[in-house]
């Protein structure tokens, strides 16, 4: 007989390549992954890895049990939603992970109307990067995640994931106020192409959208100074470095001083918003009101 958890440890050497990160995402030590392996190869009678690199990857043997473990690891989430339902499941605890804005956009005011509606459901926040949420919900350091689309991001029908879309917003330009395209009601990309810019660092969701946007505007996107913390590429702006693309609700609030900000001409940069949670859980008590409270939250925001 195959036991469950050992499929998650499978998985996650999947997901992540390595038995020391998988160890990791797991709260394990590399010690008791490798022990675990080992006891799934005696149990199905296959070698389920091989070293590649500094890495590992799944044997054919491997890949076939991999794609059954997404559906036992998924009807395993929907039992347990189920049993939580019929058990009333109205008290609990769900760990949400969302980038900075998410939480101040849509999870924090999800926050303030579960504690009005469902005073039993306490949300614990973790600040997660954009490419880091998705991780933490398949590792099962998380329940929910608030993500955005990037590249490599696992795609809209992957089979571990079940997705909410929430809202799309614009990248908006921001420019030094003496800039000589500042006048403009609007700006396109391609008229910025000899400008110093200041980015996001690569395997940041929001470097991947500029980078996108600008080869797209006909130049590559290749930054002069980066920060991920868009206040400080703000005030960098503002202090004259160079130019950016902001996405528009990281600009709400902020101190704009020696800046003008302008909506994009033609095609714009885009990030796209989203809840996830592991296939099967949706269903379950605790997590649906907090997705239904992430989606009314969104519900007045940007999209397109």
């Amino acid at each position: 007989m195959i036991d469950p958890k050992r499929l998650r440890v499978l998985r996650a050497v999947a997901d992540h390549r390595t038995v020391t990160a998988a160890a990791a995402a797991l709260y394990l030590t590399p010690s008791a992954i490798s022990q675990q392996l080992a006891a799934l190869e005696q149990e199905t009678g296959h070698a389920l890895l091989v070293r590649s690199g500094r890495g590992v990857r799944l044997t054919a043997a491997g890949e076939i049990l991999l794609a059954h473990a997404h559906a036992v690891l998924a009807q395993l989430e929907r039992a347990e939603a189920e049993l939580a339902a019929y058990e009333g499941g109205s008290a609990g605890e769900v760990t949400v992970a969302s980038f900075a804005t998410g939480i101040a956009e849509v999870l924090a005011p999800a926050v303030r109307s579960l504690s009005a509606g469902h005073p039993g459901i306490r949300v614990r926040v973790r600040d997660a990067e954009g490419d880091e949420s998705l991780p933490m919900v398949l590792d099962g350091a998380a329940d929910v995640a608030v993500a955005v689309e990037y590249r490599g991001a696992p795609k809209e029908d992957d089979v571990r994931l079940s997705r909410v879309p929430l809202y799309a917003e614009p990248f908006d330009a921001v420019l030094p106020e003496g800039h000589p395209l500042a006048a403009r009601t609007d700006v396109d990309l391609a008229t910025l192409a000899d400008d110093d810019w200041i980015g996001q660092h690569p395997g940041n969701p929001c470097h991947e959208v500029t980078r996108l946007a600008c080869e797209q505007a006909g130049f590559e996107h290749v930054p002069v100074h980066f920060s991920d913390d868009f206040r400080a590429v703000v005030a960098l702006t503002g202090a004259g470095a160079g130019v950016a693309l902001v996405p528009r609700s990281a600009l709400h609030g902020m101190e704009l001083k020696g800046t003008v900000v302008r909506p994009v001409a033609g095609p714009r940069a885009t990030r796209r918003v989203f809840a996830a949670v592991r296939r099967g859980a949706a269903g379950h008590p605790l997590i649906a009101p907090v997705l239904a409270a992430l989606s009314a939250a969104a519900a007045g925001l940007t999209t397109g």
